[in-house]
C-alpha cells in the first residue's frame, strides 16, 4: 500500500450528463476536468454507456473508443487518473443494456455464451485502446452490473454464485488481455453484502480482481434507521471497508472506497459538508484503503427528466461548475495532506452468515454491534466467525480479540 490515500471523483459530465457521448464536445469535457482538478483530485472514473460503444455484438464503434481516449489524454493533461468502468449498465437508476440483450433478442448478460464473448471482447478493446496511457489506472468490469443479477430489479438476468463468479473470471481476463499488468477489478453494490439472494456474493468481492470496491450510500436503511447524523451513517463507509475485509484471503488486500455520497433529503444539503467530513474521517481511519472516490463530480442538470430527486443534487459541483460545501471539504482534505495513520483494529467482530447476508445489513446483529463498538470508541474490523480461531489469520491481521454481535448487545 501507497502511504497516501487517492483522492478522485465519479466524472458526471456538466452538459447532457452521460449522454454526452451522443454529442460529444472534447472542450466541455476538458472545462469539467479543470473543475475537478482545481480540487487537488488526482483521478477521475469514467463511463461508457455499453449501448452507444457497442450497439451491436459485433460492432464496437470506434469513434465511441477514440472519444474515450480523448477524454483520457485531456484527463492527463490535468494530472488526473483515469479507471474506466465497461458495462453500463446500470446508473443513477436508468439501465443502459444493448438491445441485443433486449426483448426479441433476450438473453442472459451472465450466462448466454455469445454474450459474454461479446463483452468480454468490449472490455478487451477499451482496455487495448487505452493500455499506453501511463494515467490509465485500469478497467472496472461496470457499474453495479449485480443489480441485474436479482431481485429488487424488475426483470433481472438470474444466475448461480458459480456462474456469477464464471463472468467475473472471463471479463477480469478480458480486461487483463487488453491491458496487461493494469489494475483491473469488478465493483457491486451492497447488496452482495447485505442481500441474501444476492448471487454476486462478498467472496467475490474480497477475493476477485486487483482489490476490492466497496459503494456506501446510507440511503440503504442506514440513514432512515439511525438519523443523518448518527455513528453508523457517518461510518457507514468505514463498516463496509472493514466488513470487507472479513472475506479477503490476503490480509492487506487494497479497498476501494469507489462510491460514495451524500443523498438528499436523508442528508441535507446544508449537511452535506459535514457529512462529508465524517465519512472521509472514519474511511481514513482504515488500513488499507487504497482510494476515496466520490460521487459524483457535476450535478445532473435540471432539463434532464425522469432522474429521482437525490440525484440532481449529489454534485460536487453544480451543473455550471460552482463548487459546492462537500467539494470544498474533500479540498481541505487534500490540501492539508493529512498522513495517513489509521488506527490499529485489533477487535474484530465475528461475522456468521449461517442465516443469511442479511445479518451485515442495516438492522442486522452484525450490523448494529459493529456501530455500538465505533460509538463507544472501540475501532473494529471483522473476521469470519469460522476463522475466528484461527491464530495465524488474526496474527496477520492484528487482531488480538474477537467478540461476537450478541457480546457487543447483550
Amino acid at each position: 500500500m501507497s502511504a497516501a490515500v487517492r483522492y478522485g471523483v465519479n466524472y458526471t459530465p456538466s452538459q447532457g450528463w452521460f449522454h454526452h457521448w451522443l454529442d460529444f464536445d472534447l472542450d466541455a469535457v476538458r472545462a469539467d476536468l479543470d473543475s475537478i482538478a482545481a480540487l487537488g483530485l488526482d483521478h477521475v472514473r469514467v463511463f461508457p454507456l455499453w449501448p452507444y460503444f457497442q450497439p451491436n455484438r459485433t460492432l464496437i464503434r470506434p469513434r465511441a473508443v477514440e472519444q474515450l481516449v480523448a477524454v483520457a489524454d485531456a484527463a492527463a493533461e490535468r494530472g488526473l487518473d483515469v479507471n474506466v468502468d465497461g458495462l453500463q449498465g446500470h446508473l443513477s437508476s436508468f439501465d443502459f443494456l444493448p438491445a441485443w440483450t433486449r426483448t426479441w433478442h433476450r438473453r442472459n448478460i451472465f450466462t448466454d455464451p455469445a454474450v459474454v464473448d461479446g463483452e468480454a471482447e468490449y472490455l478487451r478493446t477499451l482496455a487495448a485502446a487505452l493500455a499506453d496511457r501511463p494515467n490509465f489506472i485500469g478497467m472496472t468490469i461496470g457499474n453495479e452490473v449485480s443489480q441485474f443479477a436479482a431481485g429488487p430489479h424488475p426483470d433481472p438476468d438470474r444466475c448461480t454464485p458459480d456462474e456469477a463468479e464464471a463472468w467475473l473470471r472471463t471479463l477480469l481476463a478480458a480486461c487483463e488481455k487488453g491491458a496487461p499488468g493494469r489494475t483491473h477489478l469488478h465493483a457491486s453494490y451492497d447488496a452482495t453484502w447485505y442481500q441474501d439472494d444476492q448471487p454476486f456474493t462478498p467472496a467475490h468481492a474480497a477475493r476477485l480482481g486487483a482489490l476490492t470496491a466497496v459503494h456506501s450510500w446510507v440511503f440503504n436503511g442506514t440513514a432512515q434507521r439511525h438519523g443523518r447524523t448518527g455513528t453508523a451513517t457517518e461510518h457507514h463507509a468505514a463498516y463496509l471497508i472493514e466488513l470487507a475485509k472479513a472475506w479477503a484471503e490476503e490480509p492487506h488486500r487494497p479497498v476501494w472506497l469507489q462510491e460514495v455520497g451524500a443523498p438528499a433529503p436523508l442528508i441535507p444539503a446544508e449537511h452535506a459538508a459535514a457529512f462529508t467530513e465524517a465519512t472521509v474521517t472514519g474511511a481514513l481511519d482504515c488500513a488499507d484503503l487504497w482510494g476515496i472516490t466520490w460521487w459524483c463530480s457535476h450535478d445532473v442538470s435540471r432539463d434532464l427528466a425522469d432522474f429521482p430527486e437525490l440525484e440532481y443534487g449529489l454534485g460536487l459541483f453544480t451543473n455550471d461548475r460552482r463548487p459546492k460545501p462537500a467539494a470544498r471539504t474533500l479540498a481541505r482534505f487534500i490540501e492539508e495532506a493529512r498522513p495517513y495513520a489509521p488506527a490499529l483494529r485489533t477487535t474484530a467482530l465475528a461475522v456468521d452468515i449461517t442465516p443469511g447476508r442479511s445479518v451485515c445489513a442495516p438492522g442486522g446483529p452484525v450490523f448494529e454491534a459493529f456501530a455500538r463498538l465505533t460509538a463507544d470508541g472501540v475501532r473494529p474490523t471483522t473476521v469470519l466467525a469460522d476463522r475466528a480461531h484461527d491464530a495465524e489469520h488474526l496474527a496477520a491481521r492484528g487482531i488480538t480479540e474477537v467478540v461476537t454481535p450478541d457480546q457487543v448487545t447483550e
